[in-house]
């Protein structure tokens, strides 16, 4: 019975240390104070226009994510504009459809891409702009 008890309360401590940590894959909201931060702070961005029913959306997020978690050193803020409910980003991002990605290093675009699903094109775009080594 204490074996059983020891295993559970590892892994309850293991998975509260994932889900709390840091290096969590999750994106934040889109807010222009927040971006406008971000770019005083000379970070690398990720804006994300994204719709819940957009399945490209949902290959690249997991993409991103699995990105965050193998590379979490690299300090990717993603940031999600949704299409449907912030149409006003979307057209100040001059993005064209859902599903649409601009990465910035402080106030400069690195990239802009529509659609994007290749794994290794985007990792091998975040690595290039973070100056990261597989």
């Amino acid at each position: 019975m204490k074996h059983i008890s020891t295993a559970l309360l590892a892994y309850f401590a293991v998975t509260w240390l994932i889900l709390s940590s840091p290096a969590r894959a999750a994106s934040d909201p889109f807010t222009m104070e927040r971006f406008e931060a971000l770019q005083a702070q000379n970070a690398l961005i990720l804006v994300d226009v994204h719709a819940s029913w957009c399945p490209t959306c949902a290959r690249q997020t997991e993409i991103i994510k699995e990105y965050i978690v193998q590379r979490p050193d690299v300090g990717l803020h993603w940031l999600k504009v949704d299409f449907d409910e912030q149409k006003r980003w979307v057209k100040h991002f001059r993005a064209p459809r859902q599903s649409t990605l601009l990465l910035f290093r402080g106030k400069d675009l690195l990239w802009f891409n529509v659609a994007e699903t290749r794994a290794e094109k985007v990792f091998e775009t975040f690595d290039a702009a973070a100056g990261a080594t597989p």
